[in-house]
């Protein structure tokens, strides 16, 4: 591929990796959304819990990132091994993510919950550290994501610690 091309903006790419994502974060929410007025409001949660509307507002604006960050590395694919290690972890970020979903809220596991955002947190930092060999823009497009999900993670853990 010609720098020139590399440089291009491409829309269906684009709008592929924006699918994907999103799809992700509205399957996870069909296991969520039920539960918020169910479950989840038995549950004692921390002072720092954000209010429930903020979720989908955050979740989405993060799933956009995620997938933008995505697509600028996709630009830059090459059969190196660096960028195939990047592709899988990212595949294996996105599973952890949309899991954690069906364990927390699907299940009512929290602890399962617990074990699947600490290791979607390490997930992300393999995904940040990968990213930026190929392109410093995506990695940074993750950090949001990876300070959400460590907020998340102190929540999930709050919610355990409460619930005992």
């Amino acid at each position: 591929m010609s720098n020139k091309a590399n440089n291009r903006f491409q829309l269906l790419p684009y709008l592929v990796s924006l699918a994907i994502t999103l799809g992700i974060g509205i399957v996870a929410s069909l296991f969520t959304r039920p539960e918020i007025k169910g479950w989840y409001v038995t549950l004692g949660k921390p002072g720092f819990t954000p209010p429930n509307w903020l979720f989908p507002v955050a979740w989405t604006i993060l799933y956009i990132l995620i997938a933008t960050a995505a697509y600028l590395v996709w630009k830059r694919r090459d059969a190196s091994s660096t960028y195939r290690t990047a592709a899988v972890i990212y595949t294996v970020q996105l599973a952890l993510n949309f899991s954690w979903s069906i364990v927390f809220f699907g299940m009512h596991e929290i602890v399962g919950g617990l074990v699947i955002i600490g290791l979607l947190l390490i997930a992300i930092i393999l995904n940040i550290a990968y990213f930026a060999k190929i392109s410093k823009i995506a990695a940074w497009l993750l950090v949001p994501y990876l300070l959400w999900v460590s907020y998340a993670t102190l929540l999930n853990a709050s919610i355990l610690t409460l619930n005992k």
